[in-house]
């Protein structure tokens, strides 16, 4: 066996070991120190949701998506693109309800929180929006019918930096926001000391950084790289005859 692709499972097992380590982590920092989740009739338990739902969908879900081609490689190009796009909707269904969670958070407390002041918003902000336009880009470049193959290959190099430089910019918003929900919520004891809470949050965050440095080196190295398989070319032979 190559190498190389042994180093890629070892990688790639310790990817998803360190990911789901996380969602567990964030869930336990929620259950046993903020307690829990709640409905809009509680905005403190609601906003609750925001977090977990960003780490599973915006974090976890995103990353899997772009490493889908290489962790899966023996599949079929056809079948890896429509798990590409159908993992992408997931994280995008979860990132909506994440954000509507803590808009209402804000607006429904009492007196009610100002939205989108803090670089934590402003980043976040902005990584959602590269990732729905990316979503609905590359949906139209490689999925829909009847677009030319020169356009796909011009697209490709444009495909894969935005969705890289989405997901670090949502790893980069995920560990601000981490941060300012421990200033701002660990108060009895401080943050500054240490607490428990304090300590697990900052577990969560090197985790955090930990996966998205994974994923990016995973989705980059060229020795790991998926070579096209038989089936690949009969579908991009068939594809260009029907052109």
């Amino acid at each position: 066996m190559d190498p190389a692709l042994i180093n890629f499972k070892v990688l790639y097992v310790l990817t998803q070991l360190c990911g789901l380590t996380m969602i567990v982590l964030v869930g336990t920092w929620i259950g046993q120190h903020f307690g829990g989740l709640g409905g809009s009739s509680n905005p403190k338990l609601e906003f609750n949701w925001h977090p977990l739902f960003m780490t599973i969908g915006f974090i976890y879900l995103y990353g899997n998506s772009i490493l889908v081609y290489r962790g899966f490689r023996t599949t079929r190009k056809k079948t890896l693109k429509l798990t590409h796009a159908g993992i992408h909707m997931a994280a995008f269904v979860l990132t909506v309800i994440a954000l509507k969670t803590v808009f209402d958070s804000h607006n429904l407390n009492s007196p009610p929180i100002p939205n989108l002041y803090s670089l934590h918003s402003w980043l976040g902000l902005s990584a959602v929006i590269i990732f729905s336009l990316q979503y609905v880009a590359g949906f139209v470049a490689f999925l829909a019918p009847g677009i030319r193959e020169n356009y796909k290959i011009a697209m490709m190099p444009l495909h894969i930096y935005f969705g890289l430089f989405g997901f670090v910019l949502a790893i980069a918003s995920a560990v601000m926001g981490l941060t300012e929900k421990a200033i701002f919520a660990i108060t009895s004891p401080p943050y500054s000391t240490l607490p428990p809470a304090g300590i697990l949050a900052n577990v969560i965050g090197v985790l955090y950084v930990v996966f998205g440095a994974l994923v990016v080196y995973l989705a980059t190295e060229p020795s790991y790289r998926r070579k096209p398989i038989p089936e690949d070319t009969a579908l991009l032979s068939s594809g260009s005859a029907n052109e």
